[in-house]
C-alpha cells in the first residue's frame, strides 16, 4: 500500500495533468481537427509543459534556488511557479491561441490563474497542494466538456473523483501536506476553471 500511495504522486504529477487534459479533449471532441495539427500541438505541449519545466528545475537546483524536486518549503516554490507561469503564457500565445481551440485556451487560462494563486500563497508562506490543484482543475474542465458537447462522461468523472481522493490520500500519507493545504489546493484548482466556463461554454 505504501508503494501504491507513493506512486500515485508520480503517475499523476502536476506537470502531466495539463497534457492529459489536452489529450482527453482531442479524444472526445466531436470537432474534426487534422491529425497533423493535433500531433503538432501535443508534441509542442509535451516539450513546453513537461520537458522544459524539468530542465528549468535542474537549472534552479544548480543555482541553489531549490533543494529537491519535492519543493518542501514555500521559498523553494517561488521560482518554479514563476517560471511555470511564464511557460503557460507562451502556450497561450503560441500553441493554443483563442482563435484555434477556444476550450483549451480557457483551460490554460484557468491553469495560469491557479498557478499564480499558488505563487501568491507561497509568497505569504502558505503551501497549497500543487498535486490537488492540477487534478481538480482537470476534473472541472472535464465536467465543463461534458456539458459543452452534451456527452456522457460519467465514467471519466467518477474516475477523476476517485483520483482526487487518491492523490489527497497519497499527499497525506507521505506527509507532504496538511488537510488545510489540500482543501486550499482543491479550491484553487476548481474555481478558476469554474469561473471561466461562461466565456466558452
Amino acid at each position: 500500500m505504501n508503494v501504491i500511495l507513493r506512486s500515485i504522486s508520480y503517475v499523476f504529477h502536476p506537470l502531466l495533468m495539463p497534457l492529459f487534459g489536452v489529450i482527453y479533449y482531442f479524444l472526445i471532441t466531436p470537432r474534426d481537427y487534422p491529425k497533423d495539427i493535433v500531433w503538432a500541438k501535443l508534441v509542442s505541449l509535451s516539450i513546453l509543459t513537461v520537458v522544459l519545466p524539468i530542465l528549468l528545475y535542474f537549472l534552479l537546483k544548480t543555482l541553489g534556488l531549490v533543494k529537491s524536486i519535492y519543493l518542501k518549503t514555500t521559498r523553494e516554490r517561488i521560482y518554479p511557479l514563476m517560471l511555470n507561469s511564464a511557460v503557460i503564457i507562451i502556450v497561450l500565445q503560441r500553441i493554443i491561441p483563442p482563435t484555434q481551440v477556444l476550450e483549451l485556451y480557457y483551460f490554460f487560462v484557468g491553469i495560469l490563474i491557479s498557478t499564480m494563486a499558488c505563487l501568491t500563497l507561497a509568497l505569504f508562506k502558505f503551501k497549497a497542494s500543487i498535486h490537488i490543484i492540477a487534478v481538480s482543475g482537470v476534473f472541472m474542465f472535464f465536467i465543463a466538456l461534458s456539458i459543452h458537447f452534451s456527452l456522457n462522461l460519467n465514467n471519466t468523472l467518477a474516475f477523476m473523483s476517485v483520483l482526487i481522493g487518491a492523490v489527497a490520500t497519497s499527499r497525506l500519507h507521505v506527509k507532504a501536506h496538511s488537510l488545510k493545504e489540500l482543501v486550499m489546493g482543491l479550491f484553487i484548482g476548481l474555481l478558476p476553471q469554474l469561473i471561466l466556463i461562461p466565456y466558452w461554454l
